[in-house]
This record gives structure tokens, C-alpha cells and sequence, in this order.
């Protein structure tokens, strides 16, 4: 169990529901040293004083917003810790919306709230239900860090409130500027790209694993054990050249979805409709044949 990061409470109304803030991920990121190459010695940084030359310690080291290049304006901790921030032991629920209107987007790191105490269980499963049974999820504000942030709050695993923090609207940039140039593509094709996602889809990603970071770990152990690393993971396929007709290419990425899977058949892939043939004409001799192939016979003399 993780060590919580932040305690306060979730005010929904007139409700406080005291909690506890528990991260809901870790990093398992391998993590270098700055070394000097020729003998192995730690590269070490020091804080310096650009007026005096001198090496600083963390308490003597305040904060300061640039202005302009020849003027900057000390902030202290003291002044900060004095600003209005209502939020600052509160998880403040301002607002109600549907999950499906959240753009991914916007969400940042996740935590998990925890009941703290048996005086918060009661309050705590209530939010939580009302936040099942109405298919929502709150939208609050909160301060951590001496800011006010906004977040979601959501039921995971139909037990546990979640936190998500949210980005502000104005800290989302534009995406018209990449939006891609004005193009037509045919059913065949997006008929195509659907057949691919429905080759790779899954309802499990726990077979996905972090392959470069087990291969950087193996090279770690096997120097420090002075010996070959073992190969882990498979080698980056290298590229067959490029596919200009994108039919053959979303044909190929099937078959290839299939065959990771163990699956074959021919509804593997996927064929693009030909066009509707028009009648052939006919030509003068054919239909004169046609014609005496036809003619009523005439009935013999008794």
C-alpha cells in the first residue's frame, strides 16, 4: 500500500467526506547517474548565485517571478501560504457531467481516495453510489502546490473513488493547425481499416509489458556480472518497403493481426467489391442468329 500523498476531505454540498490521497500509479523507469566517461565519477551539480559566486544550500534558496530580464520579484512562503485558496484542504465537487463528455485529453496523473476512518465509510459509499447508479462523474477543485487544480472524480472496479487531475481549458492547445489536409478515401477502405481493428482487438492489457525496459535491465545485470546480455523481446521487424496501394496494405496488417493471434481463414482478408459489369452488345450476325434460333417452326401437312 502506497504511503498517502495528501489528506483534507471531499466537500459534495453540505457532505464532507474526510480522505485520504493515494497515488494510483508508479514509474518503473530505470533511472542513470551523469558519469564521467574516463573514470567513472559522478558528475555532481551545485546551486551557484549568479551576484556572489556562491554555493548555495536549499534553505537559503527563495522564489522570484521574472519580470523582465533585469527584474525579478521575490515571492516567499509566507506570502503564498496567506493567498485565499479555498480549497486547500478540500476536494471541492462543483459540478456533475456524463463520463462520455470528458475529452481524454485533458486528463492528467491519477490517485485514489480512501476513506480515512470509520466516521467517513458511510458518506464515502454514498458519493460512490450515486456516482454509479447516475452514471456520472464529478468535476471538482482542489489546491495542491500552491495551486488550484481542477479534477474528475470516478468510480473504478465499482469500489474505489478515483482522481483524476484535469488540465484547464485554457491550457489545451488548438489541434486545428495538424489537422490533416482534405482527402477522399472509399468504403472499401475504411471497410478495410475496421476489419484491422476488429483483427486487433482485445479485452486484455496485461499481455502488453515494457520490453525495452526488461532488455535495459538484462544489460544492466549482465555488465555488472561481466558477461553477454541474453536477448530479450524480438527484434524491430525491419521494413519490407512501402505499400502505395493501401488496400494491399490494410490486407497485409490483417493477416498479419490474424497470424499474431493463430488465426486463419480466408475472412482474413479483405477483397475490394469489382465494379458491375455492363451487358455485352450484341452484334448484327449474333442477333440475326438469335433471331432464326428463335422463329417459331412451321407446322407440317397432314
Amino acid at each position: 500500500m502506497p504511503r498517502p500523498v495528501w489528506s483534507g476531505a471531499i466537500s459534495f454540498g453540505l457532505v464532507t467526506i474526510p480522505i485520504k490521497v493515494l497515488s494510483a500509479t508508479e514509474s518503473h523507469n530505470i533511472s542513470f547517474h551523469q558519469v564521467h566517461e574516463k573514470d567513472g565519477g559522478r558528475i555532481r551539480y551545485q546551486k551557484v548565485c549568479d551576484l556572489d559566486g556562491q554555493v548555495l544550500e536549499q534553505h537559503e534558496i527563495g522564489r522570484g517571478y521574472e519580470l523582465s530580464k533585469d527584474t525579478v520579484v521575490p515571492v516567499t512562503d509566507e506570502e503564498l501560504d496567506s493567498m485565499p485558496l479555498p480549497t486547500a484542504k478540500a476536494i471541492e465537487i462543483v459540478a456533475f457531467v456524463p463520463a462520455s463528455s470528458i475529452d481524454p485529453i485533458r486528463i492528467g496523473d491519477s490517485y485514489y481516495l480512501a476513506a480515512d476512518g470509520q466516521v467517513a465509510a458511510k458518506p464515502y459509499k454514498l458519493l460512490r453510489e450515486a456516482l454509479k447508479r447516475s452514471d456520472r462523474v464529478a468535476i471538482a477543485k482542489f489546491a495542491w502546490h500552491n495551486r488550484e487544480r481542477l479534477g474528475l472524480l470516478q468510480v473504478l472496479d465499482g469500489d474505489v473513488i478515483a482522481l483524476h487531475a484535469m488540465r484547464w481549458p485554457d491550457e489545451i492547445r488548438d489541434s486545428s493547425a495538424v489537422a490533416p489536409p482534405a482527402v477522399e478515401i472509399g468504403d472499401s477502405e475504411v471497410d478495410g481499416a475496421i476489419a484491422l481493428i476488429d483483427a486487433m482487438t482485445t479485452d486484455d492489457l496485461a499481455e502488453f509489458r515494457d520490453e525495452y525496459r526488461e532488455a535495459l535491465e538484462e544489460l544492466i545485470h549482465a555488465k555488472a556480472e561481466h558477461r553477454e546480455p541474453a536477448t530479450v523481446g524480438g527484434a524491430a521487424p525491419e521494413p519490407e518497403g512501402q505499400l502505395v496501394d493501401l488496400m494491399a496494405a490494410l490486407n497485409a496488417s490483417v493477416e498479419q493481426a490474424r497470424a499474431s493471434r493463430g488465426e486463419t481463414g480466408e475472412h482474413a482478408t479483405v477483397h475490394e467489391m469489382p465494379a458491375p459489369k455492363k451487358p455485352a452488345k450484341k452484334t448484327a450476325a449474333k442477333k440475326t442468329a438469335a433471331k432464326k434460333t428463335t422463329a417459331p417452326r412451321k407446322k407440317k401437312a397432314s
